[in-house]
């Protein structure tokens, strides 16, 4: 067996690999010079203790010749010695008290001394703990996992955790070394979920709770989620709730029931009540220009469609155009669509070839994000009076009115553009397609129009809309999501305020906020240990942290159920009609944007998973604080080991200077994946010792399985998956490899990790 210690890797800010060259004493596995722990005190007041509570065995202990001496002073000063000696009594006893105080943490660590957590949460956690891997009992069962994989490369999307070590389970050329026990592999399942997955399940579990008094808005927020569900009644009612809707827009002239609605009339109508924008999208957004003056204001903002026909961009001639390998396959799909709709069988090849030529017209002047961000086309002001000059085509002012009602809007209101060309482009498009077409013949626009309805309301339709035909589906519906998940992103859509209402009911926020405090305090003491780092960078950053107000992502009116009643009273959820229940959903999603344009606070994002960083305020969103992840009856090791590491984490790549990638050189670590390692590890550092402050503020903690509290804060955190946030392709390490950094360079672990030799040989031989 081979201490851990004399493993011959060296974690630095630069990450080196090298055969040992020296011995245990003078060196060892060395962590990044960059926030390091402090060393394990000392303790003085025991020193005190022992050497002033029994002066007469000192004095007992002089040689033969000085006896009588002794004697003698000990006679002729005894009431004084007497003196002193309560005196030192006292010292001696306020040491131990002061010894007891400052080592309570220390000595409640051990294990067979600490208070179980009995709680149902902590009765899953314990089983989730049983199936997985403990870093102390197995310190090298994932040691060096990736080196010799395409794991180190930064294209590789792919986990090979326990590749190129001998009897690991999950190598595939070689047999387990241990047997997976029942439940295992649906745990380490849910192991790989991400942060966002992992809310998504919680918001789940809410919806489909029976609880006995609730409020008008959660009830009806829990149905649509219960209708969504119904996919049975979604199969029943095919197309009907469809045809019934499009006959009170006025008919379809493919059907060959219109009475000739008006163009900009339709359009306004989509717009305000479904949600639906065919030639232009809109919503709702700051100017990053204002904002970088402490200026939140928000505006209408007015982008390039999402075109239903699939389109490419030409870089050499910077121009989309339809994708011709798609083509016909496409085409098919729109016919049967319109066929399922009732069309003629005679008449839906000329609709549909009218709809995909209008589509190719004004795919023309659609432009990738980064092309326009490279143009300076992003953000640019002008006002509705300038815009109806631009493209006169579209009735603006009418438009945005009926979109933003009841908001008072004027010519003279300023909205944001971020593609002019393509505006200016579309207009003569629209204007040429009104004039060459009589409406009673085909009325191209107004199916064009109706297509990107059913786009809009294929959510709502059955399976025969959003299966795939040849691989292709107008809009490219995603079948492949669990349905509960779909149903979870819907609600969220229209019923986002119920659902901040419930999540903060059931969030333990005292809880939440000690962390955020505890955390953020901790990483402030941090960064005044940085070195080698660019001082004056590394100032800026300091200046900037001392200014920031952490806290946890709250309004400070949140809507009680007397007042969510109130906001959606108007609603009436069907339990059996998801179609219908959509359709209000649309017009609630219109009221989410008007209410994000006349309110310049920044309502709290209940699907956030990560901190937002506004203004002077470093915001953390309830999400972040969900099981399993984070349980108020969890030991705080659980808690700080999980989520604190993960704050640590968001804190250090949203605060601190990035450094780019650079490749090249013998070494297979690129520099971003350096410096992701470093940052992990600051992280895990960061957590440690934000749990420790918390236990010397609020001493004790409960446990599970009996471990001591640094072995289950070391074992909850060496459950987080490398997938857990969006930098985990620039991690080549499993994230429990640094436990073994730190146990190695302080005494804080429960035990001494032990590796054997050969499988440290095989790591070292394959890196």
């Amino acid at each position: 067996m081979l201490r851990m210690s004399e493993t011959p890797i060296e974690l630095e800010p630069k990450l080196s690999i090298q055969p040992p060259t020296q011995p245990e004493v003078e060196r060892g596995l060395q962590p990044p010079a960059l926030f390091q722990l402090p060393p394990p005190t000392q303790d003085p007041p025991e020193t005190q203790h022992q050497t002033q509570i029994h002066p007469e065995i000192q004095l007992s202990e002089s040689g033969p010749e000085h006896r009588p001496q002794a004697v003698s002073l000990w006679v002729k000063h005894r009431r004084l010695l007497l003196l002193l000696w309560g005196f030192s009594l006292s010292a001696a006893l306020l040491g131990l008290m002061y010894y007891i105080h400052q080592n309570r943490n220390r000595s409640s660590d051990q294990p067979g001394t600490v208070t179980p957590c009995l709680s149902p949460a902590c009765q899953w956690a314990s089983a989730r703990l049983s199936t997985s891997a403990d870093p102390f009992k197995e310190p090298c069962d994932y040691f060096l996992f990736t080196c010799g994989s395409d794991r180190l490369t930064q294209d590789s999307r792919g986990r090979h955790r326990g590749q190129g070590i001998p009897g690991h389970p999950q190598n595939q050329n070689g047999k387990s070394a241990r047997p997976e026990r029942k439940g295992e592999r649906s745990l380490r399942e849910e192991k790989v979920m991400d942060r966002k997955t992992m809310l998504l399940q919680y918001l789940r579990e809410i919806l489909e709770s029976n609880d006995r008094v609730s409020s008008s808005a959660v009830q009806k927020t829990k149905r649509f989620f219960h209708s969504c569900l119904d996919t049975r009644s979604i199969e029943t009612a095919g197309v009907e709730p469809f045809l019934t809707l499009i006959h009170k827009l006025g008919g379809w002239a493919v059907s060959g029931q219109w009475n000739k609605t008006d163009f900009n009339s339709t359009l306004s109508l989509l717009m305000r009540d479904y949600a639906t924008f065919p030639f232009f999208n809109l919503y709702v957004g700051r100017d990053p220009k204002e904002m970088a003056h402490g200026r939140n204001k928000r505006y209408i903002q007015i982008d390039q469609p999402d075109l239903l026909i699939p389109i490419e961009w030409n870089s050499k001639k910077q121009k989309s155009r339809a994708k011709a390998q798609t083509l016909r396959p496409f085409m098919a799909t729109c016919q049967r669509y319109l066929a399922l709709l009732g069309a003629p069988p005679n008449s839906d090849m000329m609709h549909v070839g009218m709809f995909m030529s209008l589509s190719s017209e004004l795919a023309v002047k659609a432009t990738p994000l980064q092309y326009r961000l490279s143009k300076g086309q992003l953000h640019q002001r002008m006002s509705i009076k300038e815009l109806q000059i631009q493209a006169p085509a579209i009735d603006w002012l009418g438009c945005l009115r009926a979109a933003f009602h009841p908001l008072p809007l004027i010519e003279d209101d300023h909205v944001l553009l971020h593609n002019l060309p393509y505006v200016v482009h579309m207009s003569p498009i629209i204007g040429k397609w009104l004039n060459n077409y009589e409406p009673s013949n085909s009325a191209p626009l107004q199916t064009y129009m109706v297509l990107n309805l059913l786009h809009t309301l294929m959510p709502a339709m059955d399976s025969r809309f959003s299966e795939r035909v040849n691989n292709v589906s107008v809009g490219d519906v995603d079948g492949t999501a669990p349905r509960w998940r779909r149903c979870v992103l819907e609600t969220e859509r229209g019923f986002d305020s119920v659902l901040t209402h419930l999540l903060s009911e059931r969030t333990a926020h005292r809880e939440a906020e000690e962390m955020i405090e505890n955390i953020f305090s901790s990483f402030k003491s941090k960064l005044h240990e940085l070195k080698g780092t660019n001082q004056k960078s590394l100032q800026s950053v300091m200046t900037k942290v001392q200014s920031l107000i952490p806290r946890l992502w709250i309004t400070s009116e949140m809507s009680g159920d007397a007042e969510l009643d109130r906001l959606f009273s108007t609603v009436s959820v069907s339990t059996h009609s998801f179609f219908s229940n959509y359709v209000q959903l649309l017009s609630l999603w219109q009221k989410r944007r008007r209410r994000l344009l006349s309110d310049p606070s920044e309502q709290p994002d209940v699907l956030s998973v990560t901190p937002l960083l506004l203004g002077s305020e470093l915001l953390f969103p309830l999400g972040m604080f969900v099981p399993p992840l984070f349980h108020p009856t969890y030991p705080r090791a659980m808690n700080y080991g999980v989520v604190g590491f993960l704050i640590a984490k968001d804190i250090l790549h949203m605060l601190l200077p990035d450094k780019k990638a650079s490749r090249g050189g013998a070494f297979p670590l690129s520099s971003v994946q350096r410096q992701e390692v470093w940052v992990q590890y600051s992280a895990l550092q960061i957590a440690l010792q934000a749990y420790h402050q918390s236990l010397q503020r609020r001493p004790g903690d409960t446990s599970i399985s009996g471990l001591s509290h640094t072995h289950l804060f070391f074992s909850a955190f060496s459950q987080v998956n490398c997938d857990f946030d969006p930098y985990h392709e620039f991690m080549p390490l499993e994230p429990s490899f640094l436990i073994k950094v730190i146990c190695a360079r302080s005494h804080l672990c429960p035990t001494s990790l032990q590796c054997p030799r050969q499988t440290q040989q095989h790591s070292l031989q394959t890196c």
